[in-house]
């Protein structure tokens, strides 16, 4: 299968010429994600890059074009047996496409065991911002030196310059699965977390969560656990009698419900994931696994072994919740504006700003790749980027 990629350099160099500015689109199921793009910013679509290229399930690589649906890649790889196991999601009800998924960087709750989105890709072809078609990686993993450019571009949301294929790492599918439940607070769930942690456990993901709704409101944490059926089926009775000597009670869930549950925390569909009000706003704060229970302005939901809390909470307290995950060791991110006061929201930044030192590297990453600005959107940045040259 081959794709036509003289209309996309064709577009780049006109936009050279015309001294425009190109933002990359595909489905349109990340817009939300980051500051909107530069006022006068063309579209870029890139749904025309469709199409698998080569599928190698013994050797355990897919490589497809960008514009891809994310939806035919898991299918394909269903159909051998195999997966994506980073659990991509699949925001707003969308899917979305291979090459969105690698630009926003996004995995799910098994990010934490199977790895991100940059641990499995291989190798991409992309254009820059002179319209020059490149290649980086393959479709083997490597050690490499200096900059993997096949990996900087994840999470570079389109900044860089347009990926038109990649090549993903895949994984059979797990042996066994169960999914276990737990009624308890968060403090000693993630103390137990860190615990099981340390233990030779098929751990694959986690999340604790408090559930308003119930008659008594409470903190429950899921543990999904996937491997070889003898480490499963073992790890199960343990787990459930540690939790029951702390004083608190556990069962196993049903494999399909916790299947669905599963993919509505990745794909952020659970109710958690519903604005308590207009004026909240969703924030995702990154921090050490080990980083204990947070003075957040209200409940979170906790994933990835405690590496992760989600919070909802105005924009003007972005430099107290920036302050606090910055004195764990991590990052605030402002992921979902609120309904009241939508793109306004991003006034307090997408992101943390950058220290000196990066910001100097991102900025010179900038300059050669693409030295006239055409990709110089605003997404990651904001209005107050430099504009393009």
């Amino acid at each position: 299968m081959s794709v036509p990629l003289l209309p996309f350099q064709e577009r780049i160099h006109a936009a050279i010429a015309d001294r425009q500015v190109l933002t990359i689109r595909g489905t349109g199921s990340k817009d939300f994600l980051g500051h909107p793009a530069r006022a006068g910013a063309q579209v870029l679509e890139t749904t025309a890059l469709n199409g698998i290229i080569s599928h190698e399930p013994s050797e355990l690589v897919i490589t497809a074009y960008a514009g891809t649906p994310l939806q035919d890649i898991e299918q394909a790889l269903a159909q051998h047996g195999q997966w994506l196991p980073f659990d991509p999601p699949h925001y707003q009800g969308q899917a979305g496409t291979v090459g969105g998924m690698v630009a926003a960087g996004m995995a799910g709750p098994a990010r934490v065991a199977g790895g991100g989105v940059r641990d499995h890709v291989l190798g991409l072809a992309m254009f820059n911002g002179l319209g020059q078609h490149l290649r980086f990686g393959g479709q083997v993993m490597k050690n490499v030196a200096g900059y993997d450019v096949s990996r900087l571009m994840t999470g570079s949301m389109g900044t860089l310059g347009l990926i038109t294929e990649v090549s993903l790492k895949v994984l059979p599918f797990p042996v066994a699965e169960a999914t276990l439940m737990f009624a308890m607070p968060q403090e000693p769930a993630l103390a137990q977390l860190h615990r099981w942690a340390a233990q030779p456990l098929p751990l694959n993901a986690s999340c604790w969560v408090h559930d308003d709704t119930a008659t008594t409101p409470q903190g429950y944490l899921f543990v999904r656990l996937r491997g070889a059926q003898a480490a499963v089926h073992s790890a199960q009775p343990r787990m459930l009698a540690d939790v029951q000597a702390l004083g608190y009670t556990g069962q196993a869930m049903d494999t399909r419900e916790a299947a669905a549950d599963w993919a509505a925390c990745a794909h952020q569909t659970l109710p958690f994931f519903e604005a308590p009000s207009a004026e909240h706003a969703l924030w995702r704060l990154s921090v050490p696994p080990t980083t204990p229970v947070l003075a957040l302005p209200s409940q979170p939901l906790v994933e990835w072994h405690g590496g992760l809390r989600w919070v909802w909470a105005p924009a003007h307290q972005a430099t107290a919740l920036r302050e606090l995950a910055q004195g764990c060791g991590g990052h605030a991110t402002l992921w979902r504006a609120s309904q009241a006061h939508g793109i306004e929201d991003f006034q307090v930044g997408f992101q943390s700003p950058l220290s000196a030192p990066v910001k100097a590297i991102s900025d010179r990453l900038q300059a050669e790749f693409d030295p006239h600005g055409v990709f110089r959107s605003a997404r990651l940045t904001g209005p107050h980027a430099p504009t393009r040259a």
